[in-house]
């Protein structure tokens, strides 16, 4: 009997954590990457974020995909592996797994592998005759993947995920990704779009701090995985839209003079000095399809909601 969940490590994190942690602590404005808020602690708040009332970006896509699953479906056509950047619990496939054509296999993609295994093992049960590879991995960074060769391939990438890049950085993201896919092949993208600051201000901003928290566990996994000595207490949630850059920001503000030691470096910080640890780029719809037409996609269809709040793009490889 075939193995129906099988998973690969692929993620090399201490060496690389430790490296990057502190080559952006150094920078004149501190830098923590944004793939470090998921430990197992920090996916689990995500999930909770999602929840929240005023975090429109999940409960919008997921009613795009739910809408349009057949659209979506009969735009991709038949395909036989179903790869998911940043997968979490999986919750926002279900639709795509339900509704596409001659799906042989699911790829789930996540740096968080507890989380991951746990996830695929889950959504095991409600697919039994699907094969799934969980693949514990930076999806960040050039991946090997286990897929077969001339076999359709759509690579899904939900939540609007790919705003935490710098223009030039997701650019570059979309070039590395059309590497793992064939002429034909698909992108199914989601994209928060641009809007009123205070709408995105209040996304960011939960009354019930889950946000906070969540920006503050970047500093506990440091702490737990590189001895890290922040004491979490003595730093503050700090999220705003930056209108100009088109991007909400996502802080954490020093509450006083301190020194944080992690691998016997010291740095120091001064009073309201912040670590810089998310961006979210918003695009509207022109935008981001420029963007994929310049780094080897052409979009096929926008779905979108009816207050145009977010949309899902889906793009083939038009380069071989």
């Amino acid at each position: 009997m075939r193995q129906q969940v099988e998973s690969f490590d692929m993620y090399t994190d201490q060496q690389n954590m430790l490296q990057e942690v502190l080559h952006g602590l150094a920078q004149p404005q501190k830098v923590l990457q944004a793939k470090y808020f998921y430990d197992q602690t920090g996916s689990e708040l995500f999930e909770q974020i999602t929840q929240q009332p005023e975090y429109y970006l999940t409960r919008t896509e997921i009613d795009i995909l739910s809408e349009y699953q057949s659209a979506i479906a009969d735009c991709i056509g038949p395909v036989h592996t179903l790869i998911e950047y940043g997968s979490g619990s999986s919750r926002k496939i279900k639709s795509l797994l339900s509704s596409l054509h001659q799906l042989e296999q699911y790829m789930p993609i996540d740096i968080s592998k507890d989380f991951l295994i746990q996830s695929a093992h889950q959504l095991s049960k409600d697919y039994p005759s699907l094969r799934i590879k969980a693949v514990c991995g930076d999806y960040s960074a050039p991946l090997l993947l286990p897929v077969e060769e001339k076999q359709k391939k759509v690579i899904f990438f939900p939540g609007s995920t790919i705003g935490n890049f710098h223009p030039q950085e997701a650019a570059d993201f979309l070039q590395q990704s059309s590497q793992l896919l064939e002429k034909g092949d698909g992108f199914l993208i989601g994209i928060d779009t641009k809007k009123e600051a205070s709408v995105l201000h209040a996304a960011y901003n939960d009354q019930a701090g889950i946000t906070a928290q969540f920006n503050l566990n970047i500093l506990r996994h440091i702490n737990g995985s590189l001895n890290g000595t922040f004491d979490v207490d003595l730093f503050e949630d700090v999220a705003f839209y930056n209108e100009q850059q088109g991007r909400i920001e996502m802080h954490l503000k020093s509450r006083i003079d301190q020194i944080v030691t992690i691998a016997d470096q010291r740095f120091t910080f001064k009073k309201d000095e912040t670590i810089h640890t998310e961006n979210s780029y918003k695009y509207s719809q022109e935008e981001f399809q420029w963007l994929a037409k310049q780094n080897g996609f052409t979009p096929i269809r926008c779905f979108t909601d009816p207050q145009h709040h977010f949309s899902v793009h889906y793009l083939e490889k038009t380069r071989v």
